[in-house]
């Protein structure tokens, strides 16, 4: 209790140790954004040889989750000692290489580690030490984990996105973000929006513009801050990701035909509007004069 009083007592101590625990989350989150695609192609692979009548015996693989085996490097196979994987610091401290074999170790953890400390500081300085912080940074975190995710494997895995969907209707059951029929006409609306453009789209030109899972995180994030918020996460996105594939195109040459995943520009939206959603919803109406 005397730890509480005095996080609630003293904002710099509280972002401080909101700070530690991003930075000690960002490390596990690089852990679930490189073993989790892994774990769920292993899982479909044993799907699809029962399917097919075959044995799983052989082709079994070695235990392999979030927590085994203990992680190590890709090169050499040496694994990582805890001095090794302290956020941030053991990156300095190791120059970016591996101890053991000097391979190179990719620049993405220690700013995964960065980036997650960050956003929870945004998050705690923007709500304070309330609940909504508590439920904020979660929502967070996985935002981050499926950003990533998505951006290497053009997935949006249903074993986070799901859960987020339920846990956001169960966050505002006593008006949390926003009131529970804003909340589940969210998640509705939300996921029909974007599946009506993919079904209008794929009409139009034979083509599926988008996959299932961004339908999906749409409706997540209707459930966590409701209906009204919807226009502003698309708009904000579509935006975004225009301003991102034109300039791929334009300055790297990138072949306008390939995919570019969406699930990161609805994510970073959908954050955006977590944190300022109703200056933005203000200002438009402001703007628009209907305010």
């Amino acid at each position: 209790m005397l730890l509480i009083e005095q996080l609630q007592q003293n904002p710099a101590l509280f972002l401080f140790a909101t700070a530690i625990i991003g930075l000690a989350v960002g490390s596990f989150l690089n852990v679930v954004i490189y073993r989790l695609p892994v774990m769920l192609e292993q899982e479909w692979e044993e799907q699809c040889q029962e399917l097919r009548g075959e044995s799983t015996t052989d082709t079994e693989h070695e235990p392999f989750n979030l927590s085994h085996p203990r992680s190590r490097c890709q090169e050499c196979g040496h694994q990582i000692a805890f001095w090794e994987n302290i956020p941030i610091i053991s990156y300095i401290l190791l120059r970016g290489r591996c101890s053991a074999c000097g391979n190179g170790i990719s620049l993405r953890y220690p700013v995964v580690e960065m980036v997650t400390a960050l956003l929870s500081v945004a998050v705690a300085w923007h709500f304070g030490f309330s609940w909504q912080t508590a439920a904020a940074l979660p929502l967070t975190w996985a935002l981050i984990a499926l950003t990533m995710i998505d951006y290497d494997h053009k997935l949006l895995p249903d074993s986070v996105v799901l859960p987020l969907l339920w846990l956001g209707l169960l966050v505002n059951l006593q008006g949390g973000f926003t009131d529970l029929a804003s909340a589940v006409t969210g998640a509705i609306a939300g996921y029909m929006s974007l599946w009506s453009i993919f079904q209008l789209f794929r009409l139009i030109t034979g083509k599926e513009g988008m996959g299932y899972g961004d339908f999906k995180l749409l409706a997540m994030l209707g459930a966590w801050l409701g209906w009204q918020y919807l226009f502003q996460i698309v708009l904000i996105s579509s935006l975004v990701g225009a301003i991102v594939g034109i300039s791929l195109v334009l300055a790297l040459g990138r072949d306008r035909t390939l995919p570019i995943p969406f699930g990161p520009y609805l994510a970073t939206a959908g954050w955006i509007s977590l944190l300022w959603g109703e200056e933005i919803n203000l200002a438009y109406l402001r703007f628009s004069g209907l305010a």
